[in-house]
């Protein structure tokens, strides 16, 4: 049985998870998550992990890069636009970050069929 506090503290990672997916293309780090969720970083931190399986900025990773593979398979062509609209300074740091995400380099995964492509992010984006 899930207690009241329990409840409370999945009420705030919800009121996060969404303020993360209206606002993925601008900064957002601890200090605002925390705030977000009313809670002290610290805390924050413990509460979103227990609740999510990763951290927060992990997460926001994760939704970032879903994002850029979303684009890749639709056919966008400039990588480093992509990474840019991403987030990330460079197309190295960018191209790091999807291929430890996805198993593959960007310019690879945009070669994938449809198919194959949709179902890799589903299966990368299952972790919670």
């Amino acid at each position: 049985m899930i207690s009241v506090e329990q409840e409370w503290q999945r009420e705030r990672v919800l009121r996060v998870q969404q303020y993360i997916d209206l606002h993925l293309h601008h900064p957002l780090n601890r200090e605002v998550l925390a705030d977000v969720s009313g809670f002290s970083i610290p805390h924050f931190h413990r509460v979103f992990t227990a609740h999510m399986g990763e951290s927060a900025i992990s997460y926001v990773r994760r939704k970032r890069l879903e994002g850029a593979a979303r684009k890749l398979r639709m056919g966008a062509v400039d990588l480093l636009e992509v990474a840019l609209a991403t987030g990330y300074d460079s197309l190295a740091a960018f191209s790091r970050a999807f291929k430890r995400q996805y198993g593959l380099t960007p310019a690879r995964f945009r070669q994938l069929p449809c198919r194959a492509a949709t179902e890799l992010i589903r299966m990368k984006g299952k972790l919670t």
